[in-house]
């Protein structure tokens, strides 16, 4: 049972009315624009509804109810992970981004307005000067959290830090450029950072501290000192200095990683998604808390139906390392193929097992009340990774465990078999790789979304390590020392052989990824050093939807997005009904009537031979039209007009 000590986002349930939209609704205490807010609790209540923004759809790495609509979309509009449907297509790579008329994220009427009424009021109330620059430092964070999305997608925007109407001039303003809006963002950060109180006690442990300003400050200063850099647009290395200093206090301030209690290889790092109770976890910063009966929600159910869309792609399964650290195209790395799923997955990293569900092969049975049974096929090698992973012991009645073999839909049916495509109306997709990170076994799964109550994570510590040897890098002072502090720790809990800084030069992976300047369509190779960080930071936080801002920071989408996307190595007479190989020499499908007798599962055609993929004005969203319409002193981004 969880100890409530606060009841955070869903709080607002408590403190406004009934109207759909916690921005809609109005305090019991009533502390509106309409109203004075005058003391501490007038404050409070009145910001509740700012802590939605932590689960907004429109944020890549919010967690909203259910994976592929939240937090899996970031990392599949990167190209990290696909859709399993068969016009399920990255948008991007075959340009079918259609021009907006409104939304994509731009809003400065919500939040920004709610924040700005509340800065506008804190000098009139009746707070001490302590209590007064907390709320001033909780308002900062999240117009400065809302902010950090909007420079991110749209890059130059207006600057609003005052409550407008229809006929304040600044509602009609023009786009501030990027570097200016940026400034004011990270200097806002940094007076939260000195001024915010502790003030736990009244408000609840989770819930905006210094730790989860430093948080932001960390992760901003990263994304916005690269996209200055790899952009061309100057002035960064203050940045990476910033995300240095903010990164390293709180390295200090979290020194443990999570290690887990489920007994599998990198337990902590799968768990930190499985979890009941995240205030008992190590390293996490702010979380996201659910409850029974008080806000459920279907994450782990539905990745126990037909629904769950969300599937790996072989290039990206193909990033993971060895257990012995080394890529799979070292010569000294041992990689067994991947002419099976068995082959492909074996010594394999195993955050890759938390990810994507592992091959195995069982008999199935029916026990009492017709529940499925199983027991063990005649070949040993079937139980490979159900002895690693642990048996579902309790397969008639579920609630045991983490992410155990061989899995169940939510009605207890068993999935008798992993790759499963095409053979089962359930927990099957086409590429082979099911991808399962909200999966488990303990929470409740009915035919009712709604059930599940693991806490998500918000900031952890795990990313703020990554941060920190990204940016240590850009600065030339990525030292055997900074691995051991950073990358390694992350390693050292997943099991797999630590980074040797000495040992990484232009061999150490011979298909290095591509990064494309302002004006190349060829592309450079990445320092061996720096894919060797970037790799460790899309393996670790794979599925947590950081994959497209990292893509166009880094100004490497085509490397991703421009691939050709392929399942699973596949003999072409196991395959099922409807379902191809890639004849790789095309780019395209080999057709029912080709000659291949095996190879990678086909899942869509080439961009590049379909005279497609990506194209530069992507790296920034569309200003949508109607917004243009209202404002004619609104410019658009490069190549949407």
């Amino acid at each position: 049972m969880k100890n409530i000590s606060i009841y955070w986002l869903f709080a607002a349930l408590f403190l406004i009315s009934c109207n759909d939209g916690f921005l809609d609704k109005s305090p019991i205490e009533k502390p509106t624009e309409g109203n004075a807010l005058v003391s501490y609790n007038n404050f409070k209540a009145f910001m509740w509804p700012c802590y939605e923004m932590l689960s907004d759809k429109t944020i890549a790495t919010s967690f909203t109810n259910n994976g592929q609509d939240s937090h899996y979309r970031g990392d599949m509009k990167a190209g990290y992970l696909e859709s399993k449907g068969v016009s399920g297509f990255n948008s991007y790579a075959f340009q079918t981004i259609s021009s907006v008329a409104s939304g994509n994220g731009w809003d400065f009427s919500s939040y920004i307005r709610r924040i700005n009424i509340m800065l506008s009021r804190v000098n009139e109330s009746t707070m001490s000067e302590v209590e007064k620059e907390h709320w001033t430092s909780v308002g900062y964070f999240f117009h400065a959290y809302w902010y950090m999305e909007l420079i991110d997608r749209f890059g130059d925007v207006p600057w609003v830090d005052k409550v407008l109407n229809e006929s304040s001039p600044e509602a009609y303003g023009k786009r501030e450029p990027r570097k200016v809006v940026a400034d004011k963002v990270l200097e806002r950060l940094k007076w939260a950072e000195v001024h915010i109180g502790d003030f736990t006690k009244r408000n609840g442990a989770n819930t905006i501290t210094q730790n989860c300003i430093r948080a932001a400050i960390s992760r901003f200063t990263l994304r916005e000192g690269t996209w200055r850099k790899y952009h061309d647009l100057g002035d960064y290395e203050a940045y990476f200095t910033e995300c240095t200093r903010a990164s390293a206090l709180l390295m200090s301030a979290y020194p443990v990683l999570y290690q887990g209690v489920d007994g599998q290889p990198a337990a902590g790092y799968g768990e930190m998604w499985t979890t009941d109770d995240l205030s008992k976890v190590p390293g996490i910063i702010l979380y996201k808390e659910y409850v029974p009966t008080i806000n459920p929600h279907g994450g782990s159910y539905y990745e126990h139906t037909s629904a769950h869309n969300v599937e790996m792609n072989q290039a990206t399964v193909d990033l993971y390392l060895m257990k012995n650290g080394k890529p799979i195209l070292n010569g000294a790395s041992g990689y067994h193929g991947d002419k099976t799923m068995y082959a492909t997955f074996r010594d394999r990293d195993p955050r890759l097992y938390h990810v994507v569900m592992p091959p195995y092969k069982v008999k199935a049975g029916k026990g009492p009340e017709g529940y499925r049974t199983w027991s063990y096929t005649a070949n040993p090698a079937d139980r490979e990774y159900i002895d690693i992973m642990k048996p579902n012991e309790s397969c008639a009645n579920p609630g045991i465990g983490m992410k155990r073999l061989p899995g169940q839909n939510w009605s207890a049916s068993l999935v008798p078999e992993i790759p499963r495509l095409g053979t089962g109306a359930f927990v099957t997709c086409r590429s082979g790789y099911y991808v399962w990170k909200n999966w488990d076994n303990w929470e409740e799964s009915f035919n009712n979304g709604l059930l599940n109550t693991a806490d998500k994570p918000i900031f952890k510590i795990e990313e703020v390590l990554l941060n920190q040897a990204e940016a240590l890098f850009e600065l030339g002072q990525f030292t055997q020392e900074a691995a051991d502090q950073t990358i390694n720790k992350l390693r050292d809990r997943a099991g797999i052989a630590r980074l040797v800084v000495a040992d990484v030069d232009a061999n150490f992976d011979p298909k290095r990824g591509k990064y494309y300047p302002i004006g190349s369509t060829e592309g450079v190779v990445v320092d061996p050093l720096l894919w060797e960080i970037r790799r460790e930071r899309i393996i670790e936080l794979m599925g947590e939807g950081f994959g497209f801002y990292d893509v166009r920071r880094w100004r490497m989408a085509p490397q991703f997005i421009n691939q050709t996307a392929k399942g699973l190595w596949m003999p072409k007479s196991a395959l099922p009904a409807g379902y191809t190989l890639l004849n790789e020499a095309t780019g395209v499908s080999d057709g029912t009537t080709g000659s291949m007798t095996e190879g990678y599962v086909f899942l869509f055609n080439s961009p590049l031979v379909e005279k497609k993929g990506w194209l530069d004005k992507y790296y920034l969203y569309q200003v949508p039209t109607t917004e243009r319409l209202l404002n004619p002193e609104l410019t658009q981004n490069p190549g949407w007009d």
